[in-house]
């Protein structure tokens, strides 16, 4: 994968499909795990789309178990940490990512960064570039793995990834943080609030725009992602970033909705070698209701993002 070494600090975090299927046929690949490595495609719900085809020998995750309402943040961290031993992940465990929605691949990987995962990599387009690659699908039920007794490590590992409400407000007036919206600019602007559940419009006061995707579909990341899904070169998105002065050298936290698209964000921030980065899990959702509002009801966790 040259393309990556010179663009990435952690360029062996995301990956091609072309790496994937030699690592899985048991050929030498760079940067090879040094441990154990699991296979995992990430969606909502019941995994209909999975059981008809997916890459071989991949394990089955839904976000649902990652999440909970009625804002739709992180689990609590113990039962993240029953989650992730569940699945037969330690700290030391390869974990590869991928997703039919790169924004819920994303999620996943956020989160096991958080929990202290060391080596978490996202295949680069997701399931669709697997498909281009004409590399063989398999159908069936989700692999299954032996359960881990420990996770080895302190849990989480790095807590500094996820900020709450509290931690987002103070951020705000932090004089080298920055709170960066990752909406599209009718969300930013208060056109629309972007999710059917979600009533309220606008955006969080001295907020940055991040820039998410066009039109309607808040899975959608385009101003992310070339045509076919993948990721943009990193001094494309960097330009557009500093524009709105998010750069490394502030205190960034990402957010929109409810934490996926943010977790976009996060992770490409993560593979250029930002530091100082996290999500605010809470995000619009949690910040437009107020603290002792109760949420609006979610119809569909899987058709937003």
């Amino acid at each position: 994968m040259p393309f990556f070494h010179a663009a990435f600090p952690r360029w062996q975090q995301l990956i091609t499909p072309a790496w994937l299927a030699r690592l899985m046929a048991g050929a030498s690949v760079s940067a090879a795990p040094a441990n154990n490595w699991r296979l995992f495609e990430v969606d909502c719900g019941t995994p209909a789309a999975f059981l008809k085809n997916h890459i071989p020998g991949a394990a089955y995750l839904d976000t649902h178990s990652l999440e909970e309402g009625p804002f739709w943040n992180k689990v609590p961290d113990s039962a993240l940490l029953q989650l992730l031993l569940g699945l037969g992940i330690r700290h030391d465990t390869t974990v590869i990512l991928y997703g039919r929605n790169t924004t819920a691949a994303a999620r996943a990987a956020h989160l096991m960064l958080y929990a202290g995962v060391k080596d978490v990599r996202l295949l680069d387009g997701g399931f669709d570039a697997w498909l281009r690659a004409a590399l063989p699908c398999a159908d069936g039920v989700p692999q299954r793995h032996p359960p881990a007794t420990s996770f080895g490590a302190a849990f989480p590992g790095c807590p500094q990834y996820l900020i709450n409400t509290h931690q987002a407000r103070s951020l705000l007036s932090q004089p080298d943080g920055a709170l960066a919206s990752i909406r599209t600019w009718d969300e930013f602007t208060g056109k629309t609030s972007g999710y059917s559940y979600i009533k309220a419009k606008g955006d969080i006061p001295g907020a940055r725009w991040g820039r998410a995707g066009n039109g309607a579909d808040v899975n959608n990341m385009s101003e992310f992602h070339r045509p076919d899904g993948t990721m943009r070169p990193a001094r494309e998105i960097c330009q557009f970033w500093r524009k709105e002065g998010i750069h490394p050298g502030r205190q960034t936290a990402f957010y929109c909705g409810t934490g996926w698209r943010a977790s976009v964000a996060f992770y490409y921030a993560w593979l250029m070698g930002w530091e100082r980065i996290s999500v605010y899990d809470g995000g619009w959702f949690e910040w437009s209701h107020g603290l002792h509002h109760e949420a609006a009801s979610r119809p569909s966790l899987c058709a937003q993002a």
